[in-house]
C-alpha cells in the first residue's frame, strides 16, 4: 500500500485529499506546515509528497529544497500544489526538483491524475534500475575475472620467482620483474577504476535527478587538460615526439573527472596499438552544434594512410563516442 504524505496549512485541504485518497487505498499522512512535514518526511519516508506552496516560513520551495539535499529524501516523488501556477513560479519549482505541479483549485480526478502519473514513473525508475543492476551484475561476472586475470598472472608468476630464486637472481633481473611487476599493476588499478566508473554511469542511469546534476557540469579549459592527460599517456610510451594537437578552448558539457578520463583511455588505446614513430592527432573542435574530440593513430589492422580515429562527439548535454577506420 503506497503511503502519501499531504503538507498543507489548510486543514479542510488536507481533510479534503486524505478523504479522496484514502478511497483509492493509499495510507495518507497530514503535515500542517513545511516545517512538520520535512521532519514527517523523513520518519516515514512516504511514496509521494504533495506540497502546498504557499505556507508561512518554511514555503513548498524550502520544503522541496531541504528533502532533495537529503539523501534518504532525494528522490521521492514531490507535486506542487499551488493557486498562483505561473511560469516563473514553475519554473523556479522544477529547478529545485519538482516532478509536478497541480495547479488549486483541482478536481478529484486531477488529483487522481496526478499522483497515479508520478507513482507510476516513479515505480518505472525503480525497475529500470533493478534492470540496470542485474545487467551490470551479469556483465561484470563475465568480463572482470578474464581483465582481472591476465595482470594478476604476471604479478603472481614473478612473485614466485621472488620468493623461489631471490638467491640467484641478477640485479638487472629483479629489476626487470619488479619493472613487469609494476606495469601489471597500474594496468590492474586501471582496470578496477574503470569498472567503477562504468558501475557508476549504470546506476546513475536510472536516476534523472542525479544525471541532470551529472550533465550540468563542465569543462571550462578543456585544451589545457586535453594537452595534459595526452601528454602523460606519450610520457609512459617514450612517444612525446608523435603527438599532435589541434585544440581550440571551448566549455565542454562533462566534468574535468570523466572528460579526462576519455582523454586518458583513448591516447593510451592509440599509443599501444600503433608503432613508435607514427603520429598520435588529438584535436578538440567546435561545429555548429556539437564540441567533437579526436584521437588518430594509424595502429594495428589499419593501413599507414587511414589509421584509426575515435572521435567523442558532445552535442549539448548528451556525449557519444563513434570510430571510423
Amino acid at each position: 500500500m503506497k503511503k502519501i504524505l499531504v503538507i498543507d496549512d489548510e486543514e479542510w485541504l488536507r481533510e479534503m485529499v486524505q478523504m479522496a485518497l484514502r478511497q483509492r487505498g493509499y495510507t495518507v499522512v497530514q503535515a500542517e506546515n513545511g516545517a512538520v512535514g520535512i521532519d514527517k518526511a523523513r520518519k516515514e519516508l512516504p511514496d509521494l509528497i504533495l506540497c502546498d506552496v504557499n505556507m508561512e516560513k518554511v514555503d513548498g520551495y524550502l520544503t522541496l529544497s531541504s528533502l532533495r539535499s537529503e539523501p534518504g529524501t532525494a528522490a521521492i516523488p514531490f507535486i506542487l500544489m499551488t493557486g498562483l501556477a505561473d511560469n516563473a513560479g514553475m519554473r523556479h519549482g522544477m529547478e529545485l526538483g519538482a516532478d509536478d505541479y497541480l495547479p488549486k483549485p483541482f478536481t478529484i480526478n486531477a488529483l487522481y491524475a496526478a499522483v497515479e502519473a508520478r507513482l507510476k514513473k516513479a515505480q518505472m525508475l525503480r525497475e529500470d534500475s533493478e534492470r540496470r543492476l542485474a545487467d551490470l551484475r551479469d556483465a561484470i561476472s563475465m568480463a572482470l575475472p578474464h581483465e582481472l586475470r591476465t595482470p594478476l598472472n604476471g604479478i603472481l608468476a614473478y612473485g614466485e620467482i621472488f620468493q623461489a630464486d631471490a638467491a640467484t637472481l641478477k640485479p638487472a633481473e629483479i629489476a626487470e620483474m619488479g619493472q613487469v611487476i609494476c606495469d601489471s599493476g597500474r594496468r590492474l588499478e586501471r582496470l578496477v577504476e574503470n569498472f567503477l566508473i562504468y558501475a557508476q554511469l549504470e546506476l546513475l542511469g536510472a536516476d534523472q535527478q542525479r544525471v541532470t546534476v551529472l550533465r550540468s557540469k563542465q569543462t571550462l579549459l578543456p585544451a589545457r587538460l586535453v594537452e595534459t592527460h595526452a601528454g602523460k599517456q606519450a610520457e609512459q610510451y617514450n612517444r612525446a615526439a608523435d603527438l599532435e594537437f589541434n585544440l581550440t578552448s571551448v566549455p565542454v558539457p562533462m566534468s574535468e573527472e570523466y572528460l579526462g578520463k576519455v582523454v586518458d583511455e583513448l591516447t593510451q588505446n592509440a599509443f599501444k596499438f600503433s608503432s613508435a614513430g607514427s603520429k598520435i592527432r588529438v584535436s578538440l573542435e567546435e561545429t555548429d552544434n556539437a564540441v567533437v574530440l579526436t584521437v588518430a593513430d594509424a595502429g594495428v589492422g589499419c593501413t599507414s594512410s587511414r589509421g584509426l580515429a575515435w572521435a567523442l562527439v558532445l552535442r549539448g548535454n548528451s556525449p557519444n563516442c563513434t570510430a571510423a577506420g
